[in-house]
């Protein structure tokens, strides 16, 4: 449940210690968890799914900040009290351990060194927040999905594969862009020879151009 090379995942003994500090609730597939501005009064651990953390206007239009699985967290706010910045959705029937402001202030006491490590995710959340920023406002839309498509990919036997099932629709929310634009650029990639896409999972053959 935990990889040592992810440094937001958990470790086992953080899991077991933070796992005794609230209750477990079960959420279906599809269910919003925690809304957009709602008062940010616990920590979610996720043991079990995935879910997706995004923003969305009163249209229904909404940018996809990332996806959280087993051994992750959200809610790490928790500790001002303010106002939830996104809003998060299981994308599969999800099990979480939902940890009260008051519990999460006084492990964080006895915990020094898991205080350090929330605190280092905050700043890698502020760095990676601050490049988006600046690749919606600098970067052209294939660029934005050339960069995405580097940065969910891992190495599997010797090839980038993107483990992550994404339609074009998650990939557009996730860049800024329409459905129709992120197909078009997809689809060249294919042709060129750059990524293959099988049953919604993406292979990056070689890295696909600065620009196109």
């Amino acid at each position: 449940m935990t990889d040592r090379n992810r440094p937001d995942i958990l470790t086992q003994a953080e899991l077991r210690a933070l796992s005794s500090q609230g209750p477990v609730k079960s959420f279906r597939k599809q269910t919003i968890i925690v809304n957009e501005g709602d008062e940010t009064d616990s920590l979610y651990v996720i043991l079990s799914g995935r879910v997706k953390v995004f923003l969305a206007d009163d249209s229904g239009k909404e940018i996809v900040l990332g996806t959280q699985g087993p051994g992750e967290y959200f809610g790490e706010m928790v500790l001002d009290g303010g106002a939830r910045s996104a809003s998060v959705m299981t994308l599969e029937p999800s099990r979480f351990t939902v940890i009260p402001r008051p519990r999460m202030r006084e492990f964080l006491r006895g915990q020094p060194e898991f205080s350090v490590r929330l605190i280092e995710k905050l700043i890698r959340r502020t760095r990676v927040l601050t490049a988006s920023v600046k690749n919606l406002a600098l970067m052209d839309v294939y660029g934005r999905v050339a960069r995405l498509l580097l940065e969910l990919a891992e190495e599997d036997r010797g090839r980038l594969v993107i483990r992550e099932k994404l339609t074009q629709l998650d990939v557009a929310n996730r860049v800024g862009a329409s459905r129709e634009m992120v197909s078009r650029i997809l689809k060249d990639l294919a042709v060129g020879g750059y990524i293959s896409v099988a049953q919604k999972r993406i292979t990056i053959h070689k890295a696909p151009p600065r620009h196109w």
